[in-house]
């Protein structure tokens, strides 16, 4: 994710990047371009990010946006639990 500036802030990111990001990591994790260690590296520097720089929308907005993610199995139930847990979604 770039660090998009607004007025001297950080812009939010809007759900459907995150979205798009997500399926990435997880498609590298899934054809074995991504070792265990380094999925959970980029992963865990993705959701500080995210909490630094925050999801532009509000929760129903972010969540019907991501809840497919968790549903067509793109990420984890953990990952998901994790995921919404530290961004505050859950």
């Amino acid at each position: 994710m770039s660090a998009d500036k607004q007025g001297g802030a950080l812009k939010p990111i809007t759900p459907a990047r995150v979205a798009e990001e997500l399926r990435k990591l997880s498609a590298q994790r899934k054809s074995g371009d991504l070792e265990a260690d380094e999925y959970e590296h980029r992963f865990a520097r993705m959701i500080g990010e995210l909490r630094d720089r925050r999801i532009d929308g509000s929760r129903a907005e972010i969540m019907a946006t991501l809840t497919p993610l968790r549903d067509d199995g793109v990420i984890s139930p953990a990952d998901w639990q994790r995921l919404t847990k530290q961004l505050g979604l859950a």
